[in-house]
């Protein structure tokens, strides 16, 4: 902790079980964002054989039916009243029905038509990304709760992203490595229909014992978090306070920036596959050892986040680390266009990119973190303008815009699959050039744009270390004059 943050209320150092099982939970969200990602549009445009284009519309109306749900979770666990606390009877309840319904998806029904799959896929779709924001929004809003201190939120964040690569990547890799395997009907492993319902299954499994373990770890940390209000709060006066606390200037600044951001990171994560495997013609073998790669990028995130934190200002930091990392990822897609780059074949193409992988993806998350911790900063400036402290509903309109948008992303990539019309159930090697070339020529300019708009909102973020420092200590100065004799209405209003 700084010297100038001493004293200031909420701003503790974590003990290091308490940062561990804090961030063990999000091993869950990551091997559920990492199939979303990676596997899902794949898999049912590739394997069970809908087009494209409706896969990512089917997935892009489920998130954002589905991210409506968001804020109501938010504000019920911002008000509700138990011996568990707040967020913990979310996070308890939510294990079981999220790994249920994660094995679902893998398990579409055979012999229905197409229309029928593609309501299943929406309504499985719903029903996994509602019961893992039971969990992860609660979840999240700990961030806010457990301290108040500038840096410690950086580094209390920087585990919650190491634990969701590290799952959502070891996950990666035992699909690729385990369950997609080839087989005599499947020279291609990404193409089996078998192994992603073996896939379902383990991964269900380990997303309830990660929640279960993250709730029982953090258990003993109850007593230290804030209570809600006593008063009772109707449905009318919930959506008032909802939308009050929602139009924090700099928070609108930070959500729309959100909003890009995410959008870009779908649509990389749900293309990825077939850059992996047409553009570079990658074996399933050679993809599966992206994941040590990208295991890399956390650790060297996990690293440097809580440091450059510490030595920069949060807002700065990633308006910089942000789009460095997405130009270091597609530089060699711009010097293959150009016909700069290694031939697929070439010996040194794999480690190249398997380098570039390391810093690209590295220097991503640690942006993801630092603009993560700004969403936790703004509860204490929302909380000096309103005299509502409302964790839980600021990190479900991130969530909200994370779901709608990812969505959207894996709708534009679904979009760009379909314009450039790239064929269906076809190996590596056998994609016309021209193809490969629309692929780079068309995802190229929408990532820039998506990317350029998430650095420009970022600017109207107006909360830096001395501001936050200056807010906890106004917050500080008004909870004494409410405990020295100040009218109810104070007293209400700072409850």
């Amino acid at each position: 902790m700084t010297a100038t943050a001493a004293g200031l209320p909420g701003a503790r150092r974590l003990g290091f079980p308490t940062r561990f099982f804090y961030g063990f939970g999000s091993i869950a969200f990551g091997v559920k964002d990492n199939g979303f990602s990676y596997f899902l549009g794949f898999f049912y445009a590739q394997v069970v054989g809908l087009p494209a284009a409706t896969v990512g519309l089917a997935i892009m109306f489920a998130f954002i039916l589905d991210a409506f749900i968001d804020p109501i979770i938010g504000q019920l666990s911002d008000n509700t009243r138990s011996r568990w606390g707040r967020r913990h009877p979310f996070m308890y309840l939510s294990a079981v029905p999220v790994g249920a319904s994660y094995l679902l998806l893998w398990n579409p029904p055979k012999g229905w038509e197409q229309g029928a799959l593609v309501a299943y896929l929406v309504a499985v779709a719903i029903l996994i990304r509602t019961f893992i924001s039971c969990y992860e929004i609660p979840s999240a809003a700990l961030a806010s709760e457990l301290t108040t201190d500038y840096d410690e939120r950086t580094r209390l964040l920087s585990w919650r992203y190491l634990f969701g690569w590290v799952g959502g990547l070891a996950m990666y890799g035992l699909a690729l490595f385990v369950f997609l395997k080839p087989d005599a009907a499947h020279p291609v492993g990404q193409l089996n229909p078998a192994g992603y319902a073996r896939y379902g299954l383990f991964a269900g499994g380990l997303m309830i014992f990660a929640i279960l373990v993250t709730s029982i770890g953090t258990h003993k940390e109850i007593p230290k978090l804030r209570a809600p209000p006593h008063a009772r709060v109707s449905l009318g006066q919930l959506s008032r306070e909802m939308f009050g606390t929602l139009a924090n200037r700099t928070f609108l600044f930070i959500l729309s920036s959100s909003f890009f951001y995410a959008m870009g990171i779908g649509l990389g994560f749900s293309i990825n596959l077939y850059f992996s495997t047409y553009f570079w013609e990658f074996s399933s073998f050679q993809i599966g050892l992206f994941t040590p790669s990208s295991l890399a990028a956390a650790i060297l995130a996990f690293a440097i986040a809580p440091r450059i934190a510490q030595r920069f200002d949060k807002k700065p930091a990633a308006m910089v680390l942000i789009p460095l990392g997405l130009l270091i990822l597609v530089a060699p897609v711009i010097l293959r266009l150009m016909g700069m780059f290694l031939p697929n074949g070439s010996a040194a193409l794999y480690p190249t990119i398997w380098i570039l992988n390391v810093f690209g993806v590295g220097l991503g998350i640690t942006g993801s973190i630092l603009f993560t911790s700004m969403i936790a900063d703004v509860v204490e400036d929302s909380e000096l303008k309103t005299g509502r402290r409302q964790e839980g509903l600021f990190f479900a309109a991130a969530a909200f815009i994370n779901k709608a948008v990812s969505g959207m992303g894996i709708f534009t990539s679904g979009m760009i699959i379909s314009a450039i019309h790239f064929p269906k159930n076809v190996k590596p090697g056998e994609v016309p050039p021209e193809t490969l070339r629309a692929l780079g020529l068309t995802y190229l300019p929408v990532q820039f744009v998506l990317y350029g708009l998430t650095v420009l909102l970022l600017m109207g973020y107006r909360i830096s270390r001395s501001s936050h420092e200056e807010t906890l200590r106004k917050l500080a100065a008004a909870a004494d004059l409410v405990v020295e004799g100040e009218p109810a209405s104070t007293q209400a209003k700072l409850s």
